[in-house]
């Protein structure tokens, strides 16, 4: 059996017990930073990590389909021996770090959309008929993709956590779901209508095993919006989206967000997106409870507690075993919660890996 069908078995639920660890689905499982420590513990130095690790491959056409093009001209505004001001490619200013620019959160400073003039300026950087949008060497990827043996998917979009939060910010975004509605409304007219034609080509050109949109859209024990708001402002935008991607042979769907899911998680089903990562579990979310919850309506990837792997073998053991209850269930891909953090030792990650695949 492929990667390619093992992954869509395990999805599907038609394959319980399975070890499938996906490897570049919609989010890395490591930060540079925790690689660079690890070569001082035992990480071979030229290593392919994914091969290293034995990760399965999946190929993931992502987010930056969707970015900005042309993005903005990254520009260092100040710094000092600790940090740096810069305005990056989204056009977002912000304070970084410069030691721990990865592991460490930026402070958000000034975001490029205050106004509908902003927004109708910035929207001059989403055509979605842009040939600079897929890359250089498109045309052979797709051809190397028809003989392909791992699953392939998707990033069909994203209203909220790798959109209009980035460019809008967090806090003046959820302002203007009271202040100014109909901002919010055209603006999310403009992004079904923009994904909608960006899905078109590679959709015509190839076959794609699942989707996954990246959301990013709640925190620890909430959404940032409401079920109620999230059902007016949010979901019909997936709809047409969704039935693109079904007509396409595309059945399973995921969102990818950070946070608390759980309040969101039926009306994501309601259009047909039954996938969900990563599952934070800092945040509240419980796989196993899910999966009681919803069955094989669901697939789940992720939930192993990143903490976890800092501490030791008693606390892994703990996430192991949650994760092969989730294998037995059935439709479920064992990975952190999101990358792992440098704090993690590089032997608690071998063990961890040691455990996951031991019968």
């Amino acid at each position: 059996m492929t990667g390619r069908e093992r992954f869509l078995e395990i999805a599907r639920g038609n394959l319980r017990g399975e070890v499938f660890l996906p490897f570049n689905f919609n989010y890395g499982w490591f930060m540079a930073e925790t690689l660079d420590r690890w070569r001082g513990e035992g990480l071979p130095e030229d290593a392919d990590v994914a091969a290293f690790f034995g990760f399965d491959r999946v190929e993931f056409v992502g987010g930056k389909t969707y970015s900005p093009v042309p993005p903005f001209e990254p520009v260092v505004i100040s710094e000092d021996a600790e940090t740096r001001v810069v305005r990056d490619e989204l056009g977002i200013t912000k304070r970084v770090h410069r030691r721990h620019e990865q592991s460490t959160m930026p402070q958000w400073l000034d975001f490029p959309i205050k106004s509908r003039a902003d927004f109708r300026a910035f929207a001059k950087r989403l055509d979605p008929h842009t040939p600079s949008r897929f890359p250089a060497d498109w045309a052979a990827r797709v051809a190397g993709w028809q003989t392909r043996e791992h699953p392939l998917g998707i990033g069909p979009g994203s209203f909220y956590g790798h959109t209009l939060q980035r460019w809008v910010g967090t806090e003046q975004l959820c302002m203007l779901f009271y202040d100014d509605p109909s901002f919010v409304h055209e603006m999310m007219d403009y992004l079904e209508t923009f994904f909608l034609e960006l899905l078109r080509k590679p959709l015509k050109e190839t076959r794609f095993d699942f989707a996954s949109f990246g959301e990013d859209i709640a925190y620890k024990g909430r959404s940032f919006l409401s079920p109620q708001m999230f059902r007016e402002f949010i979901q019909p935008h997936y709809v047409k989206i969704c039935e693109l991607l079904r007509a396409n042979g595309i059945d399973i769907i995921f969102v990818d967000s950070d946070g608390y899911l759980d309040e969101l998680i039926p009306l994501w089903l309601e259009v047909g997106i039954v996938g969900f990562s990563p599952l934070e579990v800092a945040a509240g979310m419980d796989a196993v409870a899910l999966k009681k919850q919803y069955g094989d309506a669901v697939v789940l990837a992720g939930n192993i507690d990143k903490r976890a792997l800092i501490y030791g073998k008693a606390e892994i053991d703990r996430e192991v075993a949650k994760a092969k209850t989730l294998m037995d269930m059935g439709g479920y891909f064992p990975a952190v919660d999101h990358s792992v953090p440098p704090d993690v030792p590089f032997d608690n990650f071998c063990y961890f890996l040691r455990k996951l695949r031991e019968s």
